[in-house]
């Protein structure tokens, strides 16, 4: 392929933008899974607090929901489809079809870890703000 070429399908590649969409697609059906998880654990409990926690916890799902649907229909947009691709050791692999070029996506274990628990403090944190807002 000459350096043209290349040049004239550089458009068609996956941005870095597109890149985080497709990392926030895949990691969030994992962290609905934890706080429905979380929700189930909650239900038998006899936590004094339980109805707030439980009301909290769904209103961090509907939110993870709607972002859901929000990603999968801009990626759509932009002609990218994510398929998972299975797992090696410690890495979670994914298939990234996008117009036209196609490319194998890994996440190790750890890193997905790490994004889970600091999308889940976005949210426990936007909920938070809520409250204190309907407090003052």
């Amino acid at each position: 392929m000459s350096k043209l070429e290349g040049q004239q399908h550089a458009g068609n590649m996956i941005t870095i933008d597109e890149r985080t969409m497709v990392r926030d697609y895949i990691l969030l059906p994992y962290i609905d899974t934890m706080v429905d998880k979380s929700l189930k654990e909650l239900e038998h409990s006899s936590n004094i607090l339980k109805r707030a926690y439980l009301m909290a916890g769904q209103a961090i799902q509907r939110r993870i929901m709607l972002d859901t649907y929000q990603l999968r229909k801009e990626l759509k947009q932009r002609s990218i489809k994510v398929l998972e691709d299975g797992q090696e050791e410690l890495i979670v692999y994914h298939k990234i079809f996008c117009r036209g070029y196609q490319e194998r996506f890994g996440m190790m274990r750890d890193v997905m870890r790490t994004e889970i628990s600091l999308r889940l403090t976005k949210y426990t944190a936007e909920i938070g703000v809520i409250l204190k807002d309907q407090f003052k």
